[in-house]
């Protein structure tokens, strides 16, 4: 399962590193903007990632009558038994950190169609996750905004090493959680320690709500290099 996002990207690296075949990548993209399973903003741009690790993905657009409750629940497990049928798997990879919401329906799925649920990054603490992810070379922006802590100016960060002591005082002062599981924020994954190419945004716009807001990537390529200037967003 992934969102393109810098957990589902940190799992996938486990994976990898556990010497898992990595079959395909699938990602959601959600009928609801306030989905409490899947990621909003920028889905599309997954297929660029996808390219960018070399890795065949699929993206599973939700309709409108899935959109609400359980419905996308449905939805997505509908999905994933055509691809179970069709190009086969035996487990799913999920990013999940601490979202009972999340990881139970993810285990449900998978007791119904016979296959294993791997959650890698499963009750690890969620600021040490968000440390080892900058430091192992993940680089992300942060593409939504939904909590105290988190203002516009957050929005579009490119996040850095330095950026850990402001999400500390927010998680102090506001209790946003670290990792951003619980809707907090999103964030894009511009490259990784898998990616063979950067992605280079060379077009894109911040919506602002007041209390909220979202960064809509609307041109992105993948870099020529790995140089540092390559591999970020403007």
């Amino acid at each position: 399962m992934y969102s393109g996002g810098k957990d589902s990207n940190l799992a996938l690296w486990y994976a990898v590193h556990q010497g898992w075949s990595v079959e395909l990548l699938v990602s959601v993209v959600p009928a609801d903007p306030e989905s409490y399973m899947f990621h909003y903003p920028n889905v599309e741009w997954t297929r660029l990632q996808a390219e960018a690790l070399g890795y065949p993905i699929r993206i599973l657009p939700m309709r409108k009558d899935e959109g609400e409750g359980e419905g996308e629940i449905q939805g997505l497990e509908e999905a994933l038994m055509v691809i179970r049928d069709t190009v086969g798997f035996d487990a799913v990879l999920s990013g999940a950190v601490m979202s009972d919401y999340q990881r139970s329906r993810i285990d449900r799925i998978c007791e119904d169609l016979g296959v294993r649920s791997i959650a890698p990054l499963w009750g690890k603490d969620p600021f040490n996750l968000l440390r080892i992810e900058v430091e192992m070379g993940f680089k992300f922006i942060v593409t939504a905004c939904a909590a105290y802590g988190l203002g516009q100016a957050w929005l579009g960060k490119l996040f850095d090493i330095s950026d850990l002591e402001g999400i500390l005082e927010a998680y102090n002062r506001f209790g946003v959680n670290p990792v951003f599981e619980g809707g907090e924020a999103e964030t894009f994954v511009v490259d990784s320690p898998l990616f063979k190419y950067p992605i280079k945004i060379r077009d894109s716009e911040k919506v602002w709500y007041g209390d909220r807001g979202y960064l809509f990537i609307r041109d992105a390529v993948l870099g020529s290099s790995r140089l540092s200037d390559e591999a970020g967003y403007g």
